[in-house]
């Protein structure tokens, strides 16, 4: 408890602070241009497409893009030889509110699977947990209008009791919640068995490694997706 509890402390000052806002415009913008050449190469190659849409944990702040969680469910993907192209639209110090504003940009392309990470950021900040869960479920719903038939992941987060425990409680419940309602996937803890281990995190003890991006990755995101992946 107390290396998690250590662990998102740092992640108030980092993941709040991380870029600012002409860095936000600049990294979006590259976004977009991604994601419209993975559309144009996805069509091309009639390969589906999983959009992973988060914070800097998704980009995979501090390394090569390459070695971000969604590029090695990426490179899983390939040596499997399933047909699915990732486009990571992960944006450093986004909230729910920056992400309902956004959505409508990564959704210019089909998406067959649609992972949604983001939460964090409003927690730590003390965001009142009714607008959390309502920005979220916006996404979900922009998500659904856009194409009723994209599944949907949902990855929950954990913050640390400096909000009061019944705070952090009501917040952890949030995803499991809305999993639950929406018939979407649930990854219980995105971080699991990577938060607050020094070896498995960067010099910030925050955003994790490479090797904690494999973790990620094989043990906490690939086995709620593989099922997904499988499905007629």
């Amino acid at each position: 408890m107390r290396t998690l509890l250590t662990f998102c402390y740092f992640l108030v000052f980092l993941l709040t602070v991380s870029c600012g806002e002409n860095a936000t415009k600049k990294k979006s913008q590259e976004i977009n241009k991604e994601i419209q050449q993975e559309n144009n190469n996805s069509s091309t190659a009639s390969e589906k497409v999983i959009l992973f849409f988060g914070n800097s944990l998704t980009a995979g702040m501090g390394l090569d893009p390459n070695e971000a969680f969604p590029a090695v469910i990426q490179q899983r993907l390939d040596s499997l030889n399933l047909p699915y192209t990732v486009v990571n639209a992960g944006l450093s110090g986004e909230t729910t509110a920056a992400g309902k504003n956004r959505i409508n940009w990564v959704l210019n392309q089909k998406v067959d699977i649609f992972v949604l990470e983001l939460g964090a950021n409003d927690g730590l900040r003390g965001i009142p947990l009714e607008e959390t869960r309502s920005n979220l479920q916006t996404i979900i719903d922009k998500v659904r209008a856009k194409n009723p038939e994209t599944k949907i992941v949902l990855a929950g987060m954990q913050i640390p009791p400096n909000m009061g425990q019944e705070y952090t409680s009501e917040f952890r419940e949030i995803f499991p919640e809305l999993a639950a309602k929406n018939n979407a996937a649930l990854i219980p803890f995105l971080l699991e068995k990577v938060a607050g281990i020094p070896s498995l995190n960067q010099a910030d003890g925050i955003h994790p490694t490479v090797e904690g991006q494999k973790i990620v990755a094989y043990q906490n995101v690939w086995p709620v997706l593989e099922p997904l992946l499988l499905e007629k």
